[in-house]
């Protein structure tokens, strides 16, 4: 996969495509064998090291254009990059509808994925439900977007957003 042929105003923008983060690269290939076991093809499964993600995000940055501010896919290139920052690692995957992305989302949820998002031609929609009662903050290109992940707070195991 080309991350140049999937862009938006500049950022990766994969329509058609889950962007799913795991918090190692054990996990990561643990998604891997779920996803394979569904019936994916290796071709549809894009792995990236966190070293290869800060790469692209770092790139993503440099040449947004102002308005990829307006929608969520720079937000999501932040916090990627933040996340990437952390270690983890990630999945981008080939879905070819709603109810496949959904049994993949399931999957990878089982095979220790912490965030995944589906990224449709006008909407991005978040896959994997966290608990509601953690607030939502802000989202704008200044604050970036909540990467609210099981790790986010050491010890507690509680969901909170990692800074």
């Amino acid at each position: 996969m080309d991350p140049a042929d999937h862009r938006a105003y500049g950022v990766f923008k994969p329509v058609g495509h889950m962007v799913v983060s795991f918090p190692d690269a054990d996990s990561a290939g643990k998604g891997r064998q779920a996803l394979e076991a569904l019936g994916f093809e290796r071709a549809d499964i894009h792995p990236y090291t966190a070293e290869q993600m800060v790469a692209q995000c770092d790139a993503d940055i440099a040449r947004a254009s102002p308005v990829a501010s307006i929608g969520q896919e720079l937000n999501l290139v932040k916090a990627y990059r933040e996340l990437a920052e952390r270690g983890f690692h990630w999945l981008v995957v080939h879905v070819e509808d709603d109810d496949r992305a959904r049994r993949a989302a399931d999957a990878l949820q089982d095979a220790g994925a912490e965030r995944a998002q589906h990224y449709g031609r006008f909407i991005i929609e978040e896959m994997i439900e966290r608990p509601s009662d953690v607030r939502q903050v802000k989202e704008s290109p200044d604050t970036g977007l909540d990467p609210q992940t099981p790790r986010g707070r050491k010890g507690t195991g509680a969901y909170a957003p990692v800074r």
